[in-house]
């Protein structure tokens, strides 16, 4: 069982589970959310998103395509007194919340391109690997978001430069997206942070 510290709390990564990196903290030092509103968190792996989204007094609901990731995520709720604010639920994507609608989704994506003969598709690679574009998930998630924020929604998640950003941006602004970005520069990619709004009529 390893250990990830974000602002001195810290968070228990069991095996077979995504392990927050940059682009985990990129999304929670930018996190932006309001006590009363309905949160999504797309595969949230060991927790963090959704446990400091529910520590400002928000309910959350926490998916995750991985059984290991939602015991762990479950265990990190416990320990941070938050397991009654976040509904934990299995399943691939936005399966687990056909029909319901929230004020804020948030997501940390696969992105790492990778072609079939060297996917290795395990329960831990899942949650990089996104077919020979990199684009597998996230197209998936881009055609379903809509159906899934309130009229005033809006969405936070990670893309990185080896997945076509321009092609992402323009599919969200066809959907009618306001869309900011904030970049950070690794040593082998960029990353790029989306906060999109649902642009008035």
């Amino acid at each position: 069982m390893a250990v990830t510290y974000y602002k001195e709390k810290a968070f228990n990564i069991a095996e077979n589970v995504y392990e927050p990196a940059e682009d985990t903290f990129l999304l929670a030092d930018n996190l932006d959310v309001h006590k009363g509103e309905r949160v999504l968190e797309l595969g949230t792996g060991c927790g963090l998103l959704a446990i400091l989204a529910a520590k400002v007094g928000v309910q959350v609901v926490a998916t995750d395509i991985n059984p290991a990731a939602l015991k762990c995520a479950r265990a990190n709720a416990v320990a941070h007194g938050v397991k009654d604010s976040i509904d934990f639920r299995l399943g691939d994507l936005f399966e687990p919340v056909v029909g319901e609608r929230f004020d804020l989704a948030i997501f940390n994506p696969p992105y790492l391109p990778v072609e079939p003969e060297e996917a290795l598709c395990g329960p831990l690679d899942r949650a990089w690997e996104a077919g020979p574009d990199g684009r597998r998930i996230i197209d998936r998630f881009l055609r379903e978001l809509s159906n899934h924020l309130t009229p005033n929604g809006r969405v936070l998640f990670v893309q990185s430069s080896l997945a076509n950003i321009s092609k992402t941006i323009r599919v969200l602004e066809t959907r009618g997206f306001r869309v900011n970005i904030l970049q950070k520069k690794l040593p082998f990619e960029e990353l790029f942070l989306l906060r999109c709004f649902i642009a008035p009529k």
